[in-house]
């Protein structure tokens, strides 16, 4: 058999009390994965820095 590779299954959504953005997903064998985005950092998607 081969190697297992993670398939990530988006769960949802959820904002922090500091304002962060968490995604929750997951792997159908069971593994989680939780991505933070700093929101207040960076520029909004679509506009360039200046």
């Amino acid at each position: 058999m081969g190697d297992h590779v993670h398939v990530r299954l988006r769960q949802g959504l959820s904002v922090s009390a500091e304002g962060e953005l968490i995604e929750h997903s997951r792997c159908r064998c069971g593994a989680t994965f939780t991505k933070v985005f700093d929101v207040d950092s960076g520029t909004p998607e679509g506009q360039s820095p200046s």
